[in-house]
């Protein structure tokens, strides 16, 4: 027989928190793609994209970072571990991201090799963020 151990620390995301966790991660990833793009062929328009996408990014995840903070704090101070282990990641991620931009407002040429460096960091950052906070679908494991 199969018992299911219920944990009161794994809660579903509110579905309009999922779908704002969602946005990061394809944009940053896009952002890599373009400044790999740009490395590649020097043609400035990447750079372009890479800013796009990277502004997008830091509008999804903002989002997604001000209702991680609104969860950490309705949450009561037991079981918060995951939760601040997230807003931490997500934090990271969108101060990153940040500055990534702040980077890709330079010239094209002067984006590199930092805009890389931080469109990868950025990037894994946000897949790090998307697992953490969507691991919590899973309310039960099997022992």
């Amino acid at each position: 027989m199969v018992a299911l151990s219920h944990s009161g620390d794994l809660r579903p995301l509110h579905p309009l928190h999922a779908i704002l966790l969602a946005f990061p991660l394809p944009l940053f990833a896009g952002a890599l793609a373009s400044d790999l793009a740009y490395r590649a062929s020097f043609h400035i328009q990447w750079a372009n994209f890479s800013s796009w996408l990277i502004a997008g990014g830091l509008v999804g995840g903002g989002f997604a970072l001000l209702w991680a903070l609104i969860n950490l704090f309705r949450r009561g101070p037991a079981r918060k571990g995951r939760l601040v282990v997230y807003f931490i990641v997500l934090l990271a991620m969108w101060g990153l991201g940040f500055v990534n931009a702040l980077i890709h407002a330079k010239d094209a040429w002067a984006t590199m090799p930092e805009g890389l460096y931080l469109s990868a960091i950025t990037t894994l950052l946000a897949l790090v963020a998307a697992w953490v906070g969507y691991s919590g679908f899973r309310t039960g494991e099997v022992k």
